[in-house]
């Protein structure tokens, strides 16, 4: 995981902001992540890293709070490690965005373009192989063509808890990659 971590911290990803490109830490953190989820059956992805979330802390969906107990936390990725733990699945599911980098600035997020989308697309797709997807919002159900469930922030915490739910604990099919 080492290498891939190494081509993230490389790539320019649109007029992305690139976290790992300057910090040995979140370098370390992501590797050490990945290394420990490599085996996990489930791939949760967002859309893009959020400016409380991944361009701080360097892990999709985590705040910097949650791993160090300093710093602004952030909501989404407060909802949805207590909705991994509720459902027994925090050790199952890798998390990950459509576009790792962060669109936006150091106070605000942005959707990402189809340009960025694109040129982040090899390292979805190998972190995709061999796992079940499911997306969280629209962007990424759009483009892993995967089962989605509703994006917990804005007051979707519950519905976002029910359809991890149903496509975890259920027959409800999942793509899973190739």
């Amino acid at each position: 995981m080492r290498s891939f971590v190494d081509r993230l911290a490389e790539a320019r990803i649109g007029s992305t902001y690139n976290q790992y490109a300057d910090s040995p830490l979140r370098r370390r953190r992501l590797a050490d992540y990945l290394d420990a989820r490599r085996d996990a059956p489930i791939l949760l992805v967002g859309e893009a890293a959020g400016y409380r979330g991944a361009r701080v802390s360097g892990l999709a969906f985590t705040s910097e709070r949650q791993l160090t107990g300093r710093d602004p936390a952030e909501a989404t990725a407060t909802i949805v490690h207590r909705v991994l733990d509720a459902l027994g699945l925090a050790e199952d599911v890798l998390l990950w965005n459509v576009v790792p980098t962060h669109p936006g600035t150091s106070s605000s997020n942005r959707p990402p373009t189809r340009a960025e989308v694109a040129a982040a697309e090899p390292f979805l797709a190998e972190l995709a192989r061999g796992r079940r997807v499911v997306a969280v919002g629209r962007l990424a159900a759009a483009v892993t063509g995967a089962a989605h469930v509703r994006h917990p922030s804005h007051g979707g915490a519950v519905a976002f808890e029910a359809g991890l739910r149903a496509l975890t604990h259920a027959d409800t099919p999942v793509r899973v990659s190739a």
